[in-house]
């Protein structure tokens, strides 16, 4: 890295924003697993990865689009239930892998209370993996389900043309903004279930 009196350039990652190197290096003298979450407008992703020293190593994981592919969630997969269940699809693989504990890295990302960072998190504290968090940080439950997504939906009611813009995957499904609740305890009940149903094989 070029240096001078007046001159100092960053890394490339740091410049890209796309590494903090202080904390990349207080991660790796940890010696524990991280669970990265990385959200965007459209996805979530899921990893839980080891630092080794030829390079990181991915234990598993899950994305958000895994979601519609294969658990037959189709309400987008950008919002803050998404991100709940892909933490806990995350964390019953890691489970699965025999990974017990983890922290979290959030990456250059603000820590901002009730994220979706955050919903990701509390999914793969339900599944139980252990996690050091502090409890005010996670989102409401109201908002995990998607409580606030269905109370908008509804109050665009009168405004056909928008309600039918905004949620057509839900009307695609013959129900309203409403049907994100039951949707989503159908797909948490599944992910948990059929998780559970998949460790047992591997056990035996």
């Amino acid at each position: 890295m070029a240096r001078g009196p007046r001159y100092n350039l960053p890394y490339r990652r740091r410049r890209k924003q796309l590494t903090n190197y202080k904390k990349r290096k207080a991660y790796v003298l940890s010696g524990k697993v991280r669970m990265v979450v990385r959200t965007s407008n459209k996805h979530t992703t899921v990893q839980f990865i080891e630092a080794r020293p030829q390079g990181d190593v991915v234990l598993t994981g899950a994305k958000s689009s895994e979601l519609m592919k294969q658990w037959k969630w189709n309400l987008g997969t950008g919002n803050m239930p998404a991100s709940y269940l892909t933490g806990l699809l995350a964390g019953k693989r890691a489970l699965g892998t025999g990974l017990q504990s983890a922290i979290l890295d959030i990456g250059l990302r603000r820590a901002s209370k009730g994220s979706k960072i955050f919903a990701a998190l509390k999914g793969a504290l339900d599944a139980g993996v252990d996690i050091p968090h502090g409890v005010e940080i996670l989102p409401q439950e109201s908002r995990i389900r998607g409580e606030h997504i269905s109370t908008y939906g509804v109050a665009l009611a009168s405004q056909k043309e928008r309600v039918g813009f905004q949620f057509s995957r839900y009307l695609d499904k013959k129900g309203g903004p409403e049907i994100i609740l039951s949707e989503f305890d159908k797909i948490k009940q599944r992910i948990i279930g059929e998780e559970k149903e998949s460790l047992k094989v591997e056990k035996k």
